[in-house]
């Protein structure tokens, strides 16, 4: 595997809007994602370290424990380390805004009161900055009333067990997320990230402590008619070490379809996708084994494997 040079994404600054606004969407049109600053009124970076630690003491748990994790949608409890990512395994934790999500999860892990009561915290408080983020991104792109409040959130902890011999091996093989956006706290020390740029070569992604990466899916490329970028992406070894990193994916609208607002819809840009709901289109994905945003060609205007929801 080659390895990719180094380079620095779009920073936008969180406490000055509408001034970023343009900076915003150009970072999703040209790169799929970018890294967040002064987040601190909403998530501070105190917050962030104890999660760190809870992610790390957690991912510690023998692997009986650890498979009580169990799925509630399809793919969103324990991953194991598998044949094709045989360094990697991660918890996860769907709807984390549910208090009762919140508590199978920590119940089945065994996790402590004060653990419980920093996921909690996290969990309010990175909802928070999700809601900011779609906020901010819709009122650049013209939408005065869009809001991604009560979307559902799958909450990730990943773990890479990287060592001198795995050097230059996949930590996680090439994808898209499947969902609106991803919100990341990488590993402070260990890189690895490797993003996908326009001319389809994977630049690398040095460690920032203390800020967050936002990565922007499928939901979101199709739900902006294709204005919005959906970056593949991947994580390499590059050191030997432990690399842990908690990613929260925004997946879509609960119950309702994922449509195109006409706002984006004209002459010189058409309807690319159909509508459809989100889980339809997770389980597509994961049926027909399209992890790198391969399944949004199956849901354009005119594709003849429409979703369910679609027909």
């Amino acid at each position: 595997m080659g390895s990719a040079s180094n380079i620095a994404i779009p920073v936008i600054d969180l406490q000055d809007f509408p001034g970023q606004s343009a900076k915003m969407i150009k970072a999703c049109e040209d790169w799929g994602m970018f890294r967040i600053v002064n987040h601190e009124e909403l998530l501070p970076v105190s917050l962030m370290l104890k999660m760190k630690t809870v992610i790390r003491s957690l991912m510690e748990l023998p692997e009986e424990i650890k498979h009580q994790n169990t799925d509630v949608i399809i793919n969103s409890g324990y991953f194991p380390p598998s044949d094709a990512n045989p360094l990697y395994d991660a918890l996860g934790l769907y709807d984390m805004a549910s208090p009762d999500a919140v508590d199978a999860f920590c119940k089945k892990l065994n996790a402590s009161p004060e653990q419980r009561e920093i996921i909690v915290e996290y969990g309010q408080a990175v909802q928070q900055v999700i809601v900011n983020i779609g906020q901010k991104l819709g009122q650049a792109l013209g939408l005065k009333d869009f809001s991604v409040d009560g979307w559902p959130a799958l909450f990730r902890i990943n773990r890479y067990r990287f060592t001198q011999e795995t050097i230059g091996s996949s930590g996680l093989q090439i994808h898209t997320d499947t969902g609106f956006f991803t919100i990341v706290q990488d590993d402070d020390n260990h890189g690895g990230l490797e993003v996908m740029d326009l001319s389809g070569t994977f630049r690398s992604l040095d460690p920032w402590p203390g800020t967050f990466l936002v990565v922007i899916g499928d939901v979101g490329a199709a739900w902006s008619n294709g204005r919005l970028r959906n970056v593949k992406h991947r994580v390499v070894c590059k050191e030997p070490g432990i690399r842990v990193s908690i990613a929260t994916f925004l997946l879509g609208p609960r119950d309702a379809l994922v449509k195109i607002p006409e706002e984006f819809v004209d002459l010189e840009h058409p309807r690319k996708y159909v509508p459809f709901l989100y889980e339809d289109y997770r389980q597509l994905r994961i049926s027909k084994k399209l992890q790198a945003g391969e399944a949004l060609e199956l849901i354009g205007v005119g594709a003849k494997n429409k979703l369910r929801s679609c027909c």
